[in-house]
């Protein structure tokens, strides 16, 4: 997968120029001409199309700094770090809960991800005109573009809610488009559309297990089971949680947690989809997750933003092994020999971003875990608890506490083993982009928050707002959340 990425920029440049501030200023491929066609009707060009979607979660606007504001500063887990006076453009902002419908946090999120439905649709166009490409082949790339579209769509509703769903190329020509890409849909009807997506990806995607090595990094079956397991959480349909769950087969969690993220655990036993980075050139790397979040100031290596907060320090029990595996202490020397001294800015940085090798690199190797088997198990037991299966979400908890290093959970009742199992999640996934949601979809965030002294209002910070952008050139066509 990562050897695909040298080979995308010439694609990326002649179809996916990227997006201006014009939400609707996307190059469309309506179709391709017949030289076109001829140079990219095989199985290498078929490929390329799609890996031109996995290339862009390498950018900084989908991957970086904008999405670290919005899911992980915005969160309990996490403080603004840095300097005092170094705002991130917003990300003073998100940390406190003030932010409005100009953030830029919020904007790009939401440009990046429809900048990658755009080339999802770009590739389900196009695929199939490729009648030179093997057939099997195509198929799977058309069930990988399903995938990723889902992904994506997924990211934006538990955001924004609500939100335009664009099934297809747009014709710059046609009015009925324009209005399709400008109208917001409700959130019941984006999470259908990613269900059907993710139905259509599980038929046609192999397992994990029959990719080659060089290919390790693409969409399996099991991610999008994984996949509609968390879609189905996120609705409470928790008997589908379980079913699709248990679908997700081939995986096991790894002895040894912190391994997960270094080097030597990318696309390990526990991964399920993960964001492959490469740190080099010409090949391309995730630009600035690393960097942004590294220790700032004398003896330091980046910009010192996400900084993991007291309450994150304090949810971890005596002996957990992922606190160290997760916070970067200032004073103390990491795996691979670094000492990170006391006079760097602030206390402690997110281990889980930090790259050994190119530490301070615009590019870097590290990977993002998305998806990953103790997810799975830890949904699962939320399910099978609320379904009244409290003795079997105990099993599956314990499995997560025992890896760590912990005793069984001393949870007893269904309230109880709720709690232990949030708790849990909390512990196990800081950093991984899920905190803020959790929060919302398990109603704890105004109590989670007010704890750091913010005010989280009901009815109105569940969703952020939708970009101020958009609802202009929406003309009145979608209509902002409430509260913003």
């Amino acid at each position: 997968m990562k050897k695909i990425y040298i080979s995308i920029f010439a694609l990326s440049a002649y179809f996916f120029s990227g997006c201006s501030n014009d939400y609707l200023d996307v190059d469309q491929t309506e179709s391709i001409s017949t030289k076109d066609i001829a140079l990219f009707n095989n199985d290498q060009g078929a490929t390329t199309f799609v890996t031109a979607i996995y290339n862009k979660f390498l950018d900084f606007n989908m991957s970086s700094f904008s999405w670290i504001g919005l899911s992980s500063i915005a969160s309990d887990d996490a403080d603004k770090g840095s300097s005092p006076g170094d705002t991130g453009a917003d990300k003073d902002v998100m940390d406190a809960l003030t932010y409005n419908a100009s953030s830029l946090s919020i904007r790009e999120t939401f440009e990046a991800n429809y900048e990658g439905i755009n080339r999802c649709n770009q590739a389900l166009n196009i695929v199939p005109q490729l009648d030179q490409a093997n057939p099997a082949l195509r198929s799977r790339l058309l069930g990988e573009a399903k995938f990723l579209r889902a992904f994506m769509y997924f990211t934006l509703v538990k955001t924004y809610g609500g939100v335009p769903i664009i099934d297809h190329l747009p014709n710059p020509s046609s009015d009925e488009d324009r209005v399709m890409q400008l109208t917001r849909r409700t959130s019941a009807e984006v999470y259908a559309f990613i269900e059907n997506d993710l139905a259509d990806a599980i038929a046609a995607l192999p397992n994990k297990s029959e990719y080659a090595a060089s290919e390790k990094g693409r969409a399996s079956k099991g991610a999008a089971y994984a996949l509609l397991a968390k879609v189905n959480l996120y609705q409470k349909k928790w008997q589908k949680v379980v079913d699709n769950a248990n679908l997700v087969t081939g995986y096991s969690l790894v002895p040894n947690y912190a391994s997960i993220f270094r080097l030597a655990g990318e696309n390990d036993a526990e991964s399920i989809f993960e964001i492959q980075g490469t740190g080099s050139i010409p090949a391309k790397g995730i630009q600035g997750y690393s960097v942004t979040q590294g220790a700032r100031g004398a003896g330091g290596w980046g910009w010192g933003f996400n900084t993991p907060s007291q309450s994150l320090v304090n949810a971890y029990e005596s002996g957990d092994v992922r606190k160290n595996a997760t916070i970067i202490f200032a004073g103390t020397t990491l795996y691979d020999g670094r000492v990170v001294p006391t006079t760097v800015e602030n206390p402690r940085y997110n281990f889980k971003a930090y790259s050994s090798a190119y530490t301070d690199a615009w590019e870097t190797d590290a990977n993002i875990k998305y998806l990953r088997y103790a997810e799975v198990v830890l949904m699962k037991a939320e399910a099978l608890n609320e379904l009244d299966q409290t003795p079997a979400a105990i099993l599956l908890l314990n499995q997560i506490r025992n890896r760590a290093e912990l005793g069984n959970t001393a949870a007893i009742s269904k309230a109880e083993v709720r709690t232990a199992i949030w708790k849990e999640r909390r512990v196990e996934m800081a950093f991984e982009h899920d905190r803020f949601f959790d929060l919302v979809r398990t109603g704890q965030a105004v109590s989670a928050f007010a704890i750091h002294g913010k005010t989280f209002v009901a009815g109105k910070h569940e969703l952020f707002p939708l970009p101020q952008a958009f609802l202009l050139q929406s003309n009145g066509l979608s209509l902002q959340n409430p509260g913003y």
